[in-house]
C-alpha cells in the first residue's frame, strides 16, 4: 500500500492576496506540487469549509501556509486552529512575518480607523454614522461578524510560527525551495528564514557601484527624479533599504530601477530594520547642523512609511495598547 502523502493547507488572513497567487505562480509546477502533496484547505481556490479543518485529527496536516497580519477575532481563530490541526506552521509572505502593510494602521486607534472608513472618509455618505457591530439579532435570528482588534499583529505574535518565508509577495523560486526543503528527509532548524542570510546589496546587480563612503544632501523620491539603471540607487540619493533587508527576492526592484522598499524584512544580525537603515542614513548625512540635517530629513515625506513599510507591528516602535473604557488607542 503506497504511504500516504503528506497534507498541506493554506490560508489567507489580513492581506491583499498576493501570497495566494505567488503560489500559483508556480505555474506548471503546482502539478508537481500537487502530485506530492494532498491539499486538504485552501479556501481561495478550493470548495473546503472550516468543518473540513475542524474534523482532521491535531497534527494531521504536514505544513500549513498561513499569509496576512492577524487582524481579526475569525483570523486569530484561525491561526490556532491551524496551529492545532499542522506539524509545521509557515508564515508565509511579508504580512505574516512581520506584520506587512496592514500594520501601517498601528499608527492608529481602532476607533480611528473605524470613524474615517465609515463615517467621515472623503467618499463616505453615512449621515446615520452606522458602524458594523459584532453581533445583530433580528427577530429569532442572530448574525456575527469578525470583530477587529485592537492592533494588528504578525502572526508569530499570536501563535508559536516553526518557520517563515519572506517576501511581499516570495517569489515562485523561493516557495518552491522552502517547500522541497520541508518535504525532505531533514528539514531546516526550526524558527529558520526560508531565504538567504545576506544583505540585498549582496545580490544586487548594481553592487559594484555602490560607493564606500555615501554623503546626503537630499532624499530623491523616484516618481520626481530620473534613475540611473546602471548606477547604486543610493549613490543617487533614493531611499533604497536593500543595506537592511534580507536577499532572496532576486533583486526585482532595483532590477526593475526601484529601489528596495524592505519587504523580505532583515537579516538575522539585525533586530529592526526600520532603525537600522535610519541609523545608517542619518551617519551619512552630509549637513552637522540642526538646522540643515532637518532640511534634509524633510525630504523624506513618510518616514513610518518608507522605513516600517512593512515591519511596525514587529517594531521597537510597535506601541502599547490601551485597553481602558474611556481610550483604546495605543
Amino acid at each position: 500500500m503506497p504511504m500516504p502523502k503528506p497534507k498541506l493547507a493554506i490560508y489567507w488572513c489580513a492581506s491583499c492576496g498576493g501570497c495566494e497567487e505567488a503560489v500559483v505562480d508556480l505555474a506548471e509546477e503546482i502539478v508537481e506540487l500537487l502530485q506530492s502533496v494532498d491539499l486538504v484547505f485552501w479556501p481561495c481556490a478550493t470548495d473546503l469549509k472550516r468543518a473540513d479543518l475542524e474534523h482532521l485529527p491535531d497534527q494531521a496536516i504536514f505544513v500549513s501556509l498561513i499569509n496576512g497580519a492577524i487582524r481579526t477575532t475569525e483570523q486569530e481563530e484561525m491561526a490556532h486552529l491551524l496551529r492545532q490541526k499542522s506539524r509545521f506552521l509557515i508564515a508565509y509572505g511579508a504580512c505574516a512575518h512581520l506584520g506587512g502593510i496592514p500594520g501601517l494602521a498601528n499608527q492608529f486607534s481602532r476607533e480611528e480607523i473605524l470613524r474615517y472608513y465609515f463615517e467621515t472618509g472623503p467618499s463616505t455618505v453615512n449621515p446615520e454614522k452606522a458602524q458594523p457591530q459584532p453581533s445583530y439579532t433580528c427577530g429569532h435570528h442572530t448574525l456575527t461578524l469578525p470583530d477587529l482588534h485592537y492592533k494588528v499583529r504578525a502572526l508569530d505574535q499570536v501563535v508559536s510560527v516553526d518557520y517563515y518565508i519572506p517576501g511581499c509577495p516570495p517569489t515562485p523560486t523561493l516557495t518552491r525551495n522552502a517547500l522541497k526543503a520541508l518535504l525532505a528527509e531533514n528539514p531546516p532548524p526550526p524558527g529558520s528564514v526560508l531565504a538567504p542570510d545576506v544583505a540585498l546589496c549582496d545580490q544586487c546587480p548594481r553592487k559594484a557601484t555602490k560607493p564606500l563612503q555615501l554623503s546626503f544632501t537630499r532624499f530623491q523620491r523616484p516618481h520626481l527624479a530620473p534613475i540611473d539603471p546602471q548606477q547604486c540607487l543610493l549613490a543617487q540619493g533614493f531611499l533604497c533599504l536593500g543595506p537592511a533587508t534580507r536577499a532572496g527576492c532576486e533583486a526585482l526592484c532595483p532590477r526593475g530601477n526601484m529601489p528596495c522598499s524592505g519587504c523580505f524584512g532583515p537579516t538575522s544580525r539585525v533586530r529592526d530594520p526600520g532603525a537600522k537603515i535610519l541609523s545608517s542614513l542619518c551617519a551619512n548625512l552630509a549637513p552637522k547642523t540642526a538646522e540643515e540635517i532637518d532640511a534634509v530629513l524633510d525630504t523624506i515625506p513618510d518616514p513610518i512609511g518608507t522605513f516600517y513599510r512593512y515591519s511596525l507591528p514587529r517594531s521597537l516602535l510597535r506601541g502599547k495598547v490601551n485597553t481602558s473604557p474611556t481610550n483604546h488607542a495605543s
